[in-house]
């Protein structure tokens, strides 16, 4: 990790390859994957700047999301996406695309790149997620989530996925590096049901042992 201090700036996102069977083995870890806008927020001079993933204004569109931000520590970037709860508290992608001052929106925090001045894109994955979790999400707003990681098998987890009918997963190795504006296979996404209606959700229970999910209907994106 470097130590000289660089200012908080856009970062082209990490890209996800597409496949039709995602990788097994201890080297990978799972999310789920969501249906919403992927979304940078990069916190500079005392200010949130949210950003779309082509680096368009998201701050009027998404106040509430730039509010709840603001304990972001200085001169730090993070990567997330942002989702809109209906009014019966489900996850909707309709709802994120007519957003209204009544929507409830989420942005579920996956990745930090820039922490308080230090670029810590080179460090692992798994070292990047406990930066996350020990120094940027504890101080955010309620609306501000950590994309749950899922440490379960995976034909334990496309079960539970078809099952429950949501809509694919997110496999990513442990010891990626953060690789902007790439699509190198270090992070993957298959989609596992196209179904009109999906759920949405995190663990209950240990991670390591149930793979359950909370759910939630929500409508995909074509």
């Amino acid at each position: 990790m470097s130590h000289s201090k660089i200012s908080a700036r856009f970062i082209e996102p990490m890209l996800l390859h597409r496949a039709e069977r995602l990788p097994e083995g201890g080297l990978w870890i799972y999310e789920l994957k969501l249906d919403g806008f992927r979304a940078e927020a990069i916190k500079s001079a005392g200010r949130v700047h949210l950003r779309s993933r082509s680096d368009k204004d998201f701050n009027t569109r998404y106040p509430a999301i730039v509010q709840a931000l603001a304990p972001m520590p200085e001169d730090t970037v993070i990567d997330g996406e942002i989702v809109a709860v209906d009014e019966s508290g489900r996850p909707s992608f309709s709802a994120l695309q007519n957003y209204g001052s009544s929507t409830r929106l989420l942005y579920y925090v996956f990745d930090v790149m820039i922490l308080a001045g230090k670029d810590v894109m080179t460090e692992p994955l798994t070292a990047r997620r406990e930066m996350l979790q020990e120094h940027v999400l504890t101080n955010l707003g309620e609306s501000i989530r950590e994309s749950q990681q899922f440490e379960a098998g995976l034909p334990e987890l496309i079960h539970s996925v078809k099952s429950q009918a949501l809509e694919g997963l997110v496999a990513k190795r442990r010891e990626s590096r953060y690789e902007p504006g790439q699509r190198s296979g270090a992070w993957q996404k298959m989609r596992v049901n196209r179904a009109q209606e999906f759920v949405i959700g995190g663990y209950t229970g240990a991670p390591r042992t149930s793979t359950r999910l909370c759910s939630a209907t929500t409508t995909p994106r074509s």
